[in-house]
């Protein structure tokens, strides 16, 4: 889609694979939180002693049982991008070699930096991801996450974000977090965060085994929304009572789903969105440029940065 599409009040039409990507993701979402509230669940993360807790909202409602929260991943809950995070995490056990790595980072860097969905990056950056785990065992990724996420992920949580989230988990709500990130890594970030639960990317398995495909498509843009609804109509939810947190003009469709959205660390194309319809906006970014274009920050830029240079420089010599 060209870019120019996004800048206009007309919402993506979700297609087939979206819808298929979205049911997927709700399906698996909801079997991980049965699975959760017979174990652990009910076990909440540390609170962050340095949080500065965020304006009270008006919103939650304590005891509204029909409302949740929807909280995108990437910039919106944690600094980075997760997948990147997880690739450097498989990197260090030799999952996979340098020159992989760095087409990680470019990857990412583009998407960011560039702010629109190319149909082509999108889909090497889908067929890296799922020739790396094909043929592993989702139990030893599931594991692998754990430790990655203690290594990379754990010092990357915005604090007002997750206050946010808190804040829904208080009033008696269920809070998912909604992410192109592969599922299982969604779902070890929400356990870890005392989340209800996720609602990612599904990677097909066979026999605990990963094929190397997907079921649908990545769940990103319309495909969230998606997901979103699935996932309430199973629940039993009101969307009108519910919220969405997102950084992403991308998410625009799943946040203009519910009846209280809300714009996190905004890039440009969604905080121009955002206050034109008098949606809530939050920032926690630090630094005048991040504020101001929207690009990963702190130590998810850093990771980033080292990872880009060498990647441009990759591309450049290939040219």
């Amino acid at each position: 889609m060209a870019a120019l599409g996004w800048l206009t009040p007309r919402r993506r039409s979700a297609t087939a694979r979206s819808v298929l990507a979205g049911e997927a993701a709700a399906e698996a979402a909801r079997k991980t939180s049965a699975a959760d509230d017979e174990s652990a669940l009910l076990t909440k993360a540390p609170e962050e002693a340095d949080a500065t807790p965020p304006e009270e909202p008006a919103f939650p409602v304590a005891g509204d049982d029909r409302a949740a929260a929807f909280f995108d991943l990437d910039n919106t809950v944690m600094q980075g991008a997760a997948i990147f995070h997880f690739g450097r995490g498989l990197y260090k056990r030799k999952f996979f070699e340098r020159r992989e790595l760095t087409r990680f980072a470019w990857q990412q860097a583009w998407f960011r930096l560039a702010g629109v969905e190319d149909p082509e990056h999108m889909q090497d950056a889908r067929d890296s991801a799922l020739s790396i785990v094909k043929g592993h065992r989702v139990s030893e990724l599931m594991s692998i996450g754990e430790e990655i996420y203690d290594e990379y992920m754990a010092d990357r949580i915005w604090p007002g974000t997750r206050a946010l989230a808190q804040a829904h988990l208080d009033a008696g709500q269920k809070v998912w977090l909604v992410t192109a990130a592969p599922v299982e890594t969604a779902t070890i970030i929400a356990r870890r965060l005392g989340l209800t639960g996720a609602l990612g990317t599904v990677a097909e398995s066979v026999d605990g085994v990963y094929t190397g495909r997907l079921v649908g498509e990545p769940l990103h843009g319309p495909a969230k929304a998606e997901a979103v609804r699935a996932l309430a109509a199973a629940e039993g939810l009101e969307l009108e009572r519910c919220a969405a947190y997102s950084d992403s003009h991308n998410d625009i469709p799943m946040l203009s789903l519910v009846g209280h959205p809300y714009a996190i660390n905004p890039d440009t194309k969604l905080r121009k969105y955002a206050r034109a319809r008098d949606w809530r906006l939050r920032d926690y970014r630090t630094g005048r440029k991040a504020a101001k274009v929207g690009i990963p920050a702190a130590a998810g830029v850093g990771a980033l940065a080292g990872g880009t240079v060498a990647a441009v420089a990759l591309h450049r010599r290939r040219r």
